[in-house]
C-alpha cells in the first residue's frame, strides 16, 4: 500500500514552500500573495529509513527501492471557499482519496508576509479550514442523499438502511461536525462511508510553520495553542520551518549535518513528518531483500503475513503458503542470509503471523 497525504491550509501560510522542501523540487511556485498555487501539485517522496541502506551493506542489490509517500498540494482555502470564494475548494477533489490531511498552519509573526485574515491566529485558521472541509462534504453527502431517497422507494431493506445512515451523516455535517465523529456500526455502513471519500473522515496532522528562532525551541506560544487543540481532537502536530527546509534542498552529507546543527535540528522535517504520518495512520514497514532489489513496503500495524504479501501482489496473498522471516539484528550478527539459516534463526511463519516493524521477509506462495 502507498501512503498519500493532501496538504491544505490558508493562502500564504507556507504550504507551497513546504511542498517544495518535502519533494526537493521547485515544482510549486511560492510567493508573498494569496492564491499563488493554481493547479494541484503532486510529488512522490521517498520515505527516509536508515534500516534500508544498512541492509544493503550485507545484501548488495541491483536496486534500492524505499517506500514512498504521494504528497498533493492544492490552492489555499479561504473562508467562504465552499461558496466560491478563492480557488482552493474546486481542487478538494484532488485530495479526497488521500489517506491523511496535512494542514499547514502559520505560527510566526512577520509583517512582510501577508495573512489573508490580517492577523496570526492558528486556531482560528484551523477552524476556518475545518469548516470548509465540512461544507465540501455536505455537498457530497447531499448528492448521495438524493440517490438514497430514490432507491429507498423500492422498499428494499438495504436501501432503507443506507438512507438512514446517510441522513445521520448529513445531520452531523450540517451541524458543523466532522464525519469521523460517526462510528460505522457494521460493514455496510463502513463501505458506504468509504465510497463517499469524505474529507472529514481523514486523520489530520497539523504542521506548525514557525520562524527560525522558534524551531530550535520546539515551538512557541502559537504552537502551544495548536497542540492543545489537536490533543482535544486526537490529531497530531509537528513543528517545521518551511523556510529552513527550503534552504536544505540539495544539501547532503557533512554540509547537511552542519546546517542542521546551526539551526538546532537533528534531522530534516521530512523525517519527523513521515514518522508522524505513519504513527497517525497506524502504519509500519517491512523489507524484502535479495540480489535484484532491497525494498521497503508499507503495511498497517497488525497486518498478517498473507496481508503483507498481498501488498506486493494480490496473488501472493491468495496463494500464501508461508513466510521466511528474520531481522536486521540477525543480519548484523550473522552477515548473510545463509549464515542466518545455518544458525537456525530464519523463522518459518504461517498465515496467523503478525508482521513486526522492520521484519525482513520472503514469501512462498502457490497460484
Amino acid at each position: 500500500m502507498g501512503l498519500s497525504v493532501g496538504i491544505v491550509g490558508l493562502p500564504n501560510v507556507g504550504k507551497s514552500t513546504l511542498f517544495n522542501a518535502l519533494t526537493s523540487s521547485a515544482g510549486a511556485e511560492s510567493a508573498n500573495y494569496p492564491f499563488c498555487t493554481i493547479d494541484p501539485n503532486v510529488g512522490v517522496v521517498p520515505v527516509p529509513d536508515p534500516r534500508l541502506e544498512e541492509i544493503t551493506k550485507y545484501i548488495p542489490p541491483q536496486k534500492l527501492i524505499p517506500a514512498s509517500v504521494d504528497i498533493v498540494d492544492i490552492a489555499g482555502l479561504v473562508k467562504g471557499a465552499s461558496r466560491g470564494e478563492g480557488l482552493g475548494n474546486k481542487f478538494l477533489a484532488n485530495i479526497r482519496e488521500t489517506d491523511a490531511i496535512l494542514m499547514v498552519v502559520r505560527c510566526f509573526d512577520d509583517g512582510n508576509v501577508v495573512h489573508v485574515d490580517g492577523s496570526v491566529d492558528p486556531v482560528r485558521d484551523i477552524e476556518t479550514i475545518a469548516l470548509e472541509l465540512v461544507y465540501a462534504d455536505v455537498e457530497t453527502v447531499e448528492k448521495r442523499l438524493k440517490r438514497c431517497q430514490s432507491m429507498a422507494k423500492t422498499g428494499k431493506a438495504e436501501a432503507k438502511a443506507e438512507l438512514a445512515f446517510v441522513e445521520k451523516l448529513n445531520d452531523v455535517l450540517t451541524d458543523g461536525k466532522w464525519a469521523r465523529t460517526i462510528e460505522p456500526q457494521n460493514d455496510d455502513e463502513a463501505k458506504w462511508m468509504r465510497e463517499m471519500h469524505l474529507l472529514t473522515t481523514k486523520p489530520v496532522l497539523y504542521a506548525c510553520n514557525v520562524d527560525e528562532e522558534s524551531i530550535a525551541e520546539g515551538g512557541n506560544a502559537y504552537v502551544d495553542t495548536v497542540r492543545a487543540h489537536a490533543e482535544a481532537e486526537g490529531n497530531g502536530v509537528v513543528v517545521v520551518s518551511a523556510r529552513i527546509e527550503e534552504e536544505l534542498i540539495g544539501v547532503e552529507g557533512d554540509d547537511l549535518d552542519e546546517m542542521l546543527e546551526a539551526y538546532g535540528l537533528t534531522e530534516p522535517a521530512l523525517h519527523s513528518l513521515i514518522r508522524a504520518c505513519y504513527e497517525l495512520l497506524g502504519l509500519q514497514s517491512y523489507f524484502t531483500a535479495g540480489e535484484k532489489e532491497v525494498r521497503a513496503w508499507t503495511v498497517p500495524i497488525g497486518a498478517t503475513a498473507p496481508q503483507a504479501a498481498g501488498v506486493i501482489h494480490t496473488d501472493f496473498e491468495k496463494g500464501f503458503i508461508r513466510a521466511n522471516v528474520y531481522t536486521l539484528d540477525d543480519l548484523r550478527e550473522y552477515k548473510t542470509e545463509a549464515a542466518i539459516r545455518a544458525a537456525g534463526r530464519l523463522r518459518s511463519e504461517g498465515k496467523d503471523y503478525v508482521v513486526k516493524d522492520g521484519d525482513i521477509m520472503h514469501f512462498l506462495f502457490n497460484v
